[in-house]
């Protein structure tokens, strides 16, 4: 039975939590679409705790969907981190997530995501005092190492399981290599070989169906999480689960369902427009015309205009094979930030 401390999930399959990306909108989007868990993008505990406005907006969730709401949280604080998840608990968290894997600077600079892998134990206290100061189920996302001569996922692991982590995601990316080259599943295997027991989050480069199919089989890990390859394709939850890839109509209907959420969401429309071109830019990823589409719509500032620029693109848009590969990462980077 897949399990996430008390919540059980429906399958093994895992919406990665990315900065601009894992917004209301989209999780409930991919949720419908079969995703089991949908973790919010990372949320400072700094801003909970002073109550910032903009903060807060990254909690609303809908609760006849996001079923557990999962909220991730960062910080390097202990007792920040804890009153935070409680903040977290009092809008509706039912799992607090602990991002240890960020590697951007102005993150880790401050001791809080991948710069919590270079102290262990200071991770644990984090784990420990949350789940003390919550009740929730605290679970954690972590990278292989601060750099190759630091590859302590292991030692990492182990302090975070013996403090109450209820499961862990791994990326097997150091923090020096940010989200380039290569992401060595051996890692995720090792990882479950050691700690047989206990839920392991496959993550990193699972851009298809079949990746996320090979993940499992090659790692033995208990989820996978995907990123990359949700990123314009919510429907690959629906494929893992046996469903078929959209339809132009469903393409378009759900694109535009996405764009008026997203509108919602951010409550003012040239805002909401211009932050949406990059859902744009990667829906349109490996369709033929993509290019000009993303030409077009980037130049565009009125809501309607915009609804009127998909409605003709997707209606008649076809997967180009030819589509260079290098595309899919536009803006991928600054999602996962």
């Amino acid at each position: 039975m897949l399990r996430i401390g008390p919540y059980s999930l429906p399958n093994p399959f895992i919406l990665a939590p990315m900065a601009g990306v894992s917004e209301m909108p989209f999780r409930v989007i991919a949720f419908k679409l079969g995703a089991a868990l949908c973790p919010t993008e990372l949320v400072s505990s700094q801003g909970l705790m002073r109550t910032n406005q903009r903060t807060l907006k990254y909690l609303r969730f809908d609760a006849e969907v996001e079923r557990p709401y999962s909220l991730q949280i960062f910080g390097g604080e202990p007792e920040a981190m804890a009153r935070a998840a409680v903040i977290g608990k009092q809008y509706g968290a039912q799992i607090i997530d602990i991002n240890m894997g960020c590697p951007v600077k102005k993150v880790t600079k401050n001791g809080a995501g991948s710069a919590l892998l270079c102290e262990p134990d200071r991770g644990a206290t984090l784990v420990r005092d949350i789940h003390a100061a919550t009740g929730l189920p605290v679970t954690c996302k972590i990278r292989s190492g601060w750099d190759a001569h630091t590859l302590n996922y292991l030692q990492v692991a182990g302090k975070l399981f013996e403090a109450g982590c209820a499961a862990l995601a791994i990326h097997p990316r150091t923090r020096a290599q940010g989200y380039s080259g290569k992401a060595d599943w051996n890692v995720i295997a090792d990882l479950k070989r050691h700690f047989p027991d206990r839920p392991i989050i496959g993550n990193g480069d699972v851009k298809t169906p079949a990746d996320a199919r090979r993940m499992l089989e090659t790692t033995g890990c208990d989820f996978v999480m995907i990123g990359r390859g949700a990123l314009g394709n919510p429907w690959i939850f629906r494929e893992l689960l046996g469903g078929p890839p959209p339809t132009p109509e469903e393409r378009s209907e759900l694109v535009l369902r996405h764009f008026a959420a997203h509108i919602a969401f951010v409550g003012e429309e040239l805002p909401a427009v211009r932050s949406f071109r990059k859902h744009l830019a990667w829906y349109a990823h490996g369709l033929r015309g993509a290019a000009v589409f993303r030409s077009e719509v980037n130049q565009l500032d009125s809501a309607e205009a915009v609804r009127d620029s998909v409605h003709r693109f997707f209606l008649s848009a076809h997967v180009d094979p030819h589509a260079p590969e290098e595309e899919q990462d536009v803006d991928y980077r600054a999602a996962l930030g």
